[in-house]
């Protein structure tokens, strides 16, 4: 069951724009359990799946995550901006 829901954000993470933008990562509920921020979408969101070793906390954050939403930014500065205000508002 895992693999299953692993291999489908594995192909959902493949067809993120290389642009910079923020993430949201939502578990079974959909509830956003993570705000993220990056430069290059597609390369960030794929590392969280990918079979590397990861520090406790990712791979605790990882092992619920069931989802992600992004929305993309014409900057990493306006990334940032937005990563904080959804951080703020979803705390």
């Amino acid at each position: 069951m895992r693999e299953a829901v692993i291999e489908e954000l594995r192909r959902k993470a493949a067809g993120l724009p290389l642009q910079s933008g923020v993430y949201l990562m939502k578990n079974a509920d959909g509830k956003i359990i993570y705000v993220g921020k990056s430069r290059a979408l597609k390369n960030r969101v794929s590392q969280y799946f990918q079979d590397s070793e990861k520090d406790a906390k990712t791979a605790a954050m990882v092992s619920c995550v069931r989802d992600f939403d992004y929305m993309l930014t014409s900057s990493e500065i306006e990334a940032l901006n937005l990563e904080n205000r959804l951080i703020k508002l979803h705390k």
